[in-house]
């Protein structure tokens, strides 16, 4: 399955109707010309919060979804300290987790690695292994992106640093404890949860 976030509202795409959660619409895929006037239609009407689109060939659905947007891609970091407490950043107001856009030539772990130094002021963190990808979409100057982000398990054993980068519009650094996390729900966004769900919380 792919889970596309757009802000705090996504579309799943399944090979068969996923019943687990609740969709405002499910949508079987047919065509390509179906399929993007769906995706318009969720971008505009912001009182839809999920679509499942589903169909048996999925591979190929999540090819067509993903030609209506511009790709780009962008690495972060779930720095584990070893006190058990895990790093999080606060920026436009919401909790999250350092990352940013690679650059060109720039391998996705090599990428998150610097942008938790750049985010957070740590240095000396080591990548454990890869973890959930995430995607969401975003609109800027009327294109339509969709950004994956490689997301990576790290340790780190240095000092718990807490200065933001304010440059970046980060107000906020953090070390949490996982039973702490529950009670941050309210102030992250949904696929940072989903990414908690899938790393620590499970």
């Amino acid at each position: 399955m792919y889970k596309v976030h757009f802000e705090n509202r996504f579309i799943m795409i399944s090979p068969e109707p996923d019943r687990l959660q609740k969709y405002g619409l499910f949508h079987k895929f047919y065509d390509t010309k179906e399929l993007y006037r769906i995706i318009a239609d969720f971008q505009s009407d912001k009182s839809i919060t999920a679509i499942n689109i589903y169909g048996p060939d999925i591979k190929h659905i999540w090819k067509i979804f993903r030609i209506y947007f511009t790709e780009v891609g962008a690495a972060g970091g779930l720095v584990k300290h070893t006190s058990g407490r895990y790093l999080f950043i606060e920026k436009k107001g919401k909790l999250d987790l350092p990352k940013g856009h690679i650059e060109k030539g720039e391998e996705p772990g090599t990428c998150a690695l610097r942008e938790v130094s750049e985010e957070c002021g740590i240095k000396g963190h080591t990548i454990v292994k890869p973890i959930c990808p995430s995607y969401h979409t975003y609109s800027w100057e009327g294109i339509s992106y969709l950004k994956k982000t490689s997301w990576y398990l790290m340790q780190y054993d240095g000092e718990m640093i807490i200065e933001p980068q304010l440059s970046e519009g980060i107000t906020k650094v953090e070390w949490l404890f996982p039973d702490e996390l529950n009670s941050i729900k309210s102030s992250a966004w949904l696929s940072l949860m989903d990414l908690i769900n899938c790393s620590i919380l499970r």
